[in-house]
């Protein structure tokens, strides 16, 4: 079976769609990073270079330094499939930082969007 599409995609092209998503409802940049971080592991020099030296979703995903403990936490639907029932792990990461991103555009507090966690890291 052929390999996702999104899984070649450069992550700099699906970021500016992850912002624009949350700017439409008043969310901010550093709101969607904070989530990027959170879930990735990556700290803000970290993203930055991933999306500067144009990674694709996959290598994003595999060189993320250490996904959180607390991803187990990320429920609900994208596209009508329920994200922690999505067998490939790469596609579930992806569906988790969708889910994410909709919760922060849905004005969620941040603590919540977070599972109670937070960014060691500041975020841009």
């Amino acid at each position: 079976m052929p390999r996702h599409r999104i899984f070649t995609t450069p992550f700099a092209s699906v970021h500016p769609h992850y912002v624009a998503k949350a700017e439409r409802k008043g969310r901010t940049r550093a709101e969607v990073d904070e989530v990027i971080c959170w879930l990735t592991g990556y700290d803000a020099a970290g993203l930055a270079a991933a999306l500067d030296e144009l990674w694709d979703v996959e290598t994003f995903f595999d060189r993320a330094p250490a996904m959180t403990p607390h991803a187990a936490l990320i429920t609900g639907t994208i596209c009508g499939i329920r994200v922690e029932e999505v067998d490939d792990p790469l596609m579930r990461r992806i569906r988790m930082l969708d889910e994410l991103v909709d919760e922060v555009a849905q004005g969620r507090p941040m603590s919540r969007v977070l599972r109670g966690g937070s960014v060691a890291q500041s975020v841009p």
